[in-house]
């Protein structure tokens, strides 16, 4: 019996599968813009920040950039795995997550970011981790239900 015949037959991908996907997308590409844009310095982006605000983000430690790509790239790659139904999706946002946590205990736990990002900043911190955990748990009920493979 060959490979192909072995796998586990798929189970049909729900509509709403489709739609977190998309959705998913678009608000993972925010994440990767403002990941990208900051780590560019491109000026069209970092000129809506104060002085402060930019003083903060250019002293991250190197540690802290790493996990922030962690962040924002596990959750990127998640979603690609969601939109094509495999189940390495979940580990990706499990990663994702990861290094949103030791983000989250930098800005803060370990530094001024809660003064820096101010109420907005927090806010939005707080969104991004709803988010995040939806997807984590998405992901693990669709493979679970074997939609993902």
């Amino acid at each position: 019996m060959s490979e192909l015949n072995r796998a586990e037959p798929r189970a049909k991908a729900p509509v709403h599968l489709w739609i977190v996907g998309v959705l998913a997308l678009l608000w993972n590409l925010i994440g990767v813009v403002d990941y990208l844009a900051t780590q560019l310095g491109l000026e069209f982006y970092m000129s809506q920040f104060t002085e402060e605000q930019l003083a903060y983000f250019t002293s991250f430690p190197k540690w802290l950039v790493a996990f922030w790509a962690f962040g924002v790239w596990g959750a990127f790659a998640g979603t690609i795995g969601l939109l094509l139904r495999k189940k390495w999706a979940f580990w990706a946002y499990a990663i994702s997550c990861g290094g949103m946590f030791m983000t989250t205990i930098y800005n803060f736990g370990m530094s001024n970011g809660a003064e820096v990002m101010g109420t907005g900043g927090v806010v939005f911190t707080v969104l991004i981790w709803v988010v995040a955990l939806f997807l984590l748990w998405y992901a693990w009920t669709m493979a679970k239900r074997g939609v993902l493979n």
